[in-house]
């Protein structure tokens, strides 16, 4: 008897999404964003201010919001950076603050995590009704987690100071999950609410919101090629990760395994380059205003 398919659980995902980081330039084109565009949007902020408050939302272990950090420090050195980290999940928050430790240029940088979703900080602020303000606020790659994502974009937004700026990373419209989640997301396991949605969906609620944007849009690809390989270990993440099933390929109806094997060929989702096939994981940074 074949299993039902189900939901990566969190740890299965923190698995899942490890093996799709060492097969994908996600963190690269991460950088090329931070070196062409991130140094410019960071000389705006703070407005002379002698401390800079940033807020990470969902930050994960760290890594991508310590290179942020660093280049707001080149950006306004000797100013103070408080920065304060949301993230719920503990393995990621201990991860976070061992990089922190490990780290002797941070000196001006004062740090505060609080260990929850970003729907439980919002209602903490609600109910605290003080409302600390923030020059820079970020969500990287973490909305597919977020249940109401129009409340939360709303909410964030007005925690920023005057001149301040959020920056929201997202999937491209470009991207092969677009046209993946269109024709798919309804034979999968409901993931957590509000998973599916690239950068139109996003820039369609900053518009309803009447707030000035910019979108900048990076190439990224994941070799994918293990996928097609027969009881291969990594392949069998790597589609437990674009599905969000435990599994798939052993629980999965063989009919939706094959369509979804051929639909990841298809050149909306995928190229091919040296034999490999390599799917198209474009990001857009939303630059917001306050």
């Amino acid at each position: 008897v074949i299993p039902p398919m189900r939901s990566l659980t969190a740890e299965e995902y923190v698995d899942a999404f490890k093996s799709f980081l060492d097969h994908s330039t996600e963190h690269q084109c991460m950088d090329e964003f931070n070196k062409e565009k991130l140094p410019n949007i960071m000389a705006g902020l703070g407005n002379g201010k002698s401390t800079i408050n940033v807020l990470g939302v969902g930050s994960g272990t760290g890594e991508q919001d310590l290179k942020m950090i660093r280049i707001l420090q080149s950006a306004h050195p000797g100013v103070l950076i408080d920065n304060e980290i949301i993230e719920p999940n503990p393995q990621h928050v201990a991860a976070y603050k061992e990089l922190v430790n490990q780290a002797p240029d941070l000196q001006n940088v004062s740090f505060i995590w609080h260990q929850l979703t970003s729907s439980e900080y919002e209602q903490q602020v609600k109910e605290k009704g003080a409302h600390k303000k923030f020059d820079f606020i970020h969500m990287i790659q973490m909305l597919y987690r977020v249940e109401d994502i129009p409340s939360a974009i709303k909410f964030f937004h007005s925690c920023l100071d005057h001149h301040g700026k959020l920056l929201i990373i997202i999937l491209s419209d470009s991207s092969g999950w677009a046209s993946l989640w269109k024709k798919y997301r309804h034979c999968l396991p409901s993931t957590d609410s509000g998973h599916y949605i690239t950068s139109s969906g996003i820039t369609d609620i900053l518009e309803r919101l009447g707030v000035d944007y910019c979108v900048y849009e990076f190439p990224s690809g994941w070799d994918i090629t293990e996928c097609f390989i027969e009881g291969d270990p990594v392949g069998g993440r790597m589609m437990d990760f674009l599905t969000g099933t435990k599994n798939f390929l052993g629980t999965a109806p063989p009919g939706l395994r094959r369509r979804l094997q051929e639909a990841l060929c298809q050149p909306e989702c995928s190229s091919r380059k040296d034999g490999r096939v390599i799917f198209s994981n474009n990001l857009s940074m939303i630059v917001v205003e306050s």
